[in-house]
């Protein structure tokens, strides 16, 4: 358990050889830094407060939400073999999500009416998607996007899974789950699953807790009185997010046609 749930205050970044996998990278800084990409493309992603980033001799500045439940995000693409700059206009919480790549490309300002608002679900298993990088995004294996659960939802549901190389149906990506909730004594629930590798984790999740997920089914459910939200950094060889549901649980998908979304949902505009 400990190799895959890391605790708030226990981590600072997630590599390829710490989290034994092959491509994808998470971190979150605060306040101003200068860094280099080296071999990997990233997208910083404000969590909160607002900042100016010089790279490739241009400048752009982004963010202004005071917290990921206060407004929609924007986020920067920067690609490989890039040196870089942020500078904190203010508190500042930034997520850096990166992938391994080979290709050098250019960068990307998403603004918040970039984000495509997607609502999911319905009844209790209702939430809201921001796709941030999606697949048709100019970029080679990184993919980006929060999700907000309200409070007494389930999320990522039906529990799916995205182990296997078998398009277009499924395809093998690494992914991180980065956990906000607004109120310390906040909690969710994520269970990771997965019969063909012995593996069958239920966590509670609290404020700043990051899941690694190689491999299984997962799904998450927000404690009653508390809305969650996470950010999903993905990578794969191929740019899809292709899963393939828990076959004994797929039939919910054809429950939700007689019911009504979650009217809370969307949270966040």
């Amino acid at each position: 358990m400990s190799e895959l749930l890391l605790r708030a205050g226990s981590w600072e970044q997630v590599t390829p050889e710490s989290a034994g996998w092959q491509h994808l990278y998470f971190g979150v800084r605060e306040g101003s830094f200068t860094a280099e990409t080296g071999d990997v493309e990233i997208a910083l992603v404000p969590l909160g407060g607002r900042c100016r980033v010089e790279a490739e001799g241009e400048q752009w500045e982004l963010g202004g939400r005071a917290s990921v439940f206060e407004g929609m995000p924007w986020a920067l693409y920067l690609p490989r073999d890039a040196a870089y700059r942020v500078e904190a206009l203010g508190p500042l919480q930034v997520a850096v999500c990166g992938a391994r790549c080979k290709r050098r490309r250019e960068p990307v300002l998403v603004r918040p009416e970039h984000v495509e608002l997607e609502v999911r679900g319905a009844g209790n298993a209702t939430r809201q998607i921001n796709h941030i990088v999606k697949p048709e995004f100019p970029a080679e294996r990184l993919l980006v996007v929060e999700v907000f659960t309200p409070s007494g939802n389930w999320s990522s549901y039906p529990p799916h899974k995205h182990d296997e190389d078998r398009p277009p149906g499924e395809v093998v990506l690494e992914e991180t789950y980065y956990f906000r909730t607004a109120k310390p004594e906040a909690f969710a629930v994520q269970r990771l699953y997965s019969p063909r590798h012995g593996l069958d984790l239920t966590a509670t999740v609290h404020d700043g807790d990051l899941m690694l997920v190689p491999h299984g089914y997962h799904t998450t459910a927000a404690a009653h009185g508390y809305d969650l939200y996470y950010l999903n950094a993905l990578a794969g060889e191929k740019r899809s997010m292709a899963s393939a549901d828990d076959p004994d649980l797929a039939w919910i998908r054809a429950a939700w046609t007689g019911l009504e979304p979650d009217p809370r949902v969307p949270l966040v505009q």
